[in-house]
């Protein structure tokens, strides 16, 4: 559809873009990336034909771009600009309605149903129908940009290129207009090039990247092979982490600040652990960065608040996300800092250990009801309904870990979970063989992201070994003490 072949060029004789080349086939979006003055809109201005390039050539359905007439091309390339200069002032509809002008044997003198229709569809679009008899000037800045486009959609030409089509929107229309193009581009086989400022919402919307650096090209592929932390740091000269979107196979990254020196941190002792009749908490003077299957807030966030709720084992789960935010509300917790486990037995029965190494340390908290043990190996012969846990376990470490460790420090604590109930000779009720748990068992690994960074936590590293034997001490100690209270 669109090819882009070892094109240079650049304004008079400064040459700004030096040899690019890539193609977009129909029904795709390429994204163009880079840092400001990296040469993204001289590219494009190339490409739409408002700047000759001094070498190379762009063809356009196989055919060279020069051999297409002025009115020709607008039917095959819709251009929307970063900027507008409004000369003179128009309503909505007699901007949008420009986008048919390549259409029209005359200055609008053949306008049809056609012209009607995509005038009308271009509105609705882009949710400017409203304004439709409003003149630009009295319109915000990402109105307007919704307005041009709507003209440059109402062209109905099978290649659009823009330049930052987000600008000035926010995170709603940005969303709004960009599920639209990537609508139209499936439905309708529209190919799409634009520049985008936002590395993320490139990576969301588009098939392609194109990263370019001081006029050439850097890399080009899909999201997951051009948003490369290291590459993205070094041609944008910022510190950068990357991270996979929630919901998508899409790469998204995140600004690191240039120095951690005015974070606090917390330091962790048993000190810090509060017992009620109700919960155990632990409260941390600074956010810890926390893994955890609990019932509330899991999965990987910051947070300092952590509890270990003491429920009746004939607690209803139905409604366990509207009551445990009942909870902490009537007891001032704020739900979004706060990490919340649930456990059938008496806070009485926790157990509660700290672990030093040579240049790491561990505290350990674990509540250990072992009377519906479960032998996991054996659960398919069981048709149980879902229940609270008994096993809780946390490992807090004031240390710095990698993504890697936390989920190596899982693995390492389970381990050691399993081995302590071997140790202490635990059945499965129901099949009569060691227990490798409890039904639902939930585990909480946190660090206050302190010092140098360790990472791995498998076994026999320094922190998998303080692990390995502080979950396995502290379980067997909570078991007993489960069994002393019963």
């Amino acid at each position: 559809m669109l090819k882009v072949q070892n094109i240079s060029g650049g304004y008079s004789s400064t040459p700004i873009i030096h040899n690019v080349s890539f193609e977009v086939g129909k029904g795709k979006v390429l994204g163009i990336l880079g840092p400001n003055g990296s040469g993204k809109s001289t590219l494009l201005k190339i490409v739409s034909g408002i700047i000759t390039p001094t070498t190379g050539n762009v063809f356009i359905d196989g055919q060279e771009m020069q051999s297409y007439s002025v009115k020709q091309l607008a039917k095959k390339m819709a251009v929307l600009p970063q900027l507008h200069a409004n000369t003179f002032s128009n309503s909505v509809r007699d901007a949008v309605s420009l986008g048919r002008y390549p259409h029209q044997t005359g200055f609008f003198s053949t306008w049809s149903e056609q012209d009607e229709q995509a005038v009308q569809t271009a509105m609705e679009q882009t949710g400017v129908t409203k304004y439709e008899h409003t003149f630009l000037e009295f319109l915000s800045g990402g109105e307007q940009q919704r307005v041009f486009i709507a003209q440059a959609l109402a062209q109905n030409s099978s290649i659009l290129l823009l330049d930052e089509p987000t600008n000035h929107l926010d995170i709603a229309h940005q969303k709004q207009i960009l599920d639209m193009i990537r609508k139209e581009v499936v439905e309708c086989g529209l190919t799409v090039v634009s520049i985008f400022h936002d590395i993320n919402l490139a990576s969301l919307y588009c098939d392609e990247l194109l990263l370019m650096e001081n006029g050439q090209v850097k890399a080009f592929g899909m999201p997951h092979e051009v948003i490369l932390q290291e590459q993205i740091a070094s041609v944008y000269d910022a510190r950068v982490a990357t991270y996979p979107h929630p919901e998508m196979p899409k790469p998204q990254i995140t600004i690191l600040p240039a120095s951690e020196q005015q974070r606090k941190f917390a330091h962790i002792t048993k000190e810090d652990f509060i017992i009620t009749k109700d919960y155990i908490q632990l409260l941390a003077d600074a956010p810890l960065k926390v893994v955890s299957s609990a019932v509330h807030n899991a999965g990987m966030g910051w947070y300092e608040n952590i509890i270990n709720r003491s429920i009746s084992p004939y607690y209803n789960i139905e409604h366990v996300k509207e009551e445990t935010l009942d909870f902490l509300k009537a007891r001032n917790f704020a739900p979004t800092n706060t990490v919340v486990m649930m456990t059938a037995v008496s806070t009485e029965t926790v157990a509660l250990g700290t672990f030093k190494g040579h240049s790491c340390e561990i505290v350990v908290m674990v509540t250990a009801g072992v009377g519906n043990g479960v032998d996991v190996t054996r659960t398919f012969e069981r048709n149980d309904e879902a229940y609270i846990g008994t096993i809780n376990t946390w490992v807090i470490i004031n240390g710095k870990l990698s993504d890697e460790a936390f989920f190596q420090a899982m693995i390492t604590a389970t381990e050691a979970k399993t081995k302590a109930l071997l140790q202490e000779k635990i059945q499965d009720p129901h099949t009569g063989t060691i227990a490798t748990g409890t039904a639902t068992d939930s585990l909480l690994v946190a660090a206050t992201q302190s010092g140098e960074e360790m990472p791995y936590a498998g076994p026999i590293t320094e922190i998998g070994k303080l692990i390995g034997r502080g979950v396995f001490e502290t379980t067997v100690q909570a078991i007993q003490n489960y069994k002393a209270n019963k």
